[in-house]
C-alpha cells in the first residue's frame, strides 16, 4: 500500500494533546503510549501509526506532541537546562536551538531527536517563559551557558 492509499484511522489529536477515536476521547493512557511509540511522520508531513502491519493516518490538529510540563535544572557546571514532560508521559531535555514561535505567539520545539514538533502548553510555556530575555526586540534563553535565538515561523 503507498502513503497515497493509506486510509484514515479515525484517531484526532487535538492541540491540548488530547486524543480522541471516532469523537469519543481515548481515556486508556496505556493504549495512548502504544499509539505514540508506532507513530511515524512521513514524507507527506502526515503521521502514520503502524500496528501489526496496518497503517493509518492520524488526523492532527496542530501537533502530535504536547508539551506539559517545563522544569529547569541547574547543574554547577552547565548552567541551566529544561526538561520537557510530553503527553506520551515521556520526558527529554530540551533542545533549545528547535525552539520558535508559530501562529498565536504559540511556542513550539523539536522533541524525539527533532523527528516530531511539539506545541507548549499554557503551563508549560510560562514554565519555560521565566528563563526567556529579551535582546534587541528578540528573544533568547540560555542553556548550559550557551545563549539560543529563539525562532519566528510565520507559516
Amino acid at each position: 500500500m503507498n502513503a497515497s492509499e493509506t486510509p484514515p484511522c479515525s484517531i484526532f489529536i487535538d492541540k491540548e494533546g488530547r486524543w480522541f477515536f471516532k469523537g469519543i476521547e481515548m481515556v486508556r493512557r496505556d493504549f495512548i503510549r502504544m499509539f505514540y511509540q508506532q507513530m511515524q511522520a512521513d514524507s507527506e508531513g502526515r503521521y502514520i501509526i503502524t500496528l501489526a502491519g496496518d497503517r493509518c493516518i492520524v488526523e492532527v490538529e496542530d501537533t502530535p506532541f504536547v508539551v506539559w510540563r517545563t522544569i529547569v535544572k541547574t547543574d554547577d557546571s552547565l548552567g541551566k537546562r529544561y526538561v520537557l514532560y510530553l503527553s506520551d508521559e515521556s520526558e527529554e531535555e530540551l533542545d533549545p536551538e528547535t525552539l520558535f514561535v508559530g501562529k498565536g505567539n504559540v511556542l513550539y520545539c523539536k522533541v524525539k531527536a527533532g523527528m516530531f514538533p511539539a506545541r507548549f502548553n499554557r503551563a508549560a510555556y510560562y514554565q519555560l517563559a521565566e528563563h526567556i530575555e529579551e535582546e534587541n526586540g528578540k528573544y533568547v534563553i540560555t542553556s548550559q551557558g550557551k545563549r539560543y535565538l529563539i525562532g519566528i515561523k510565520t507559516s
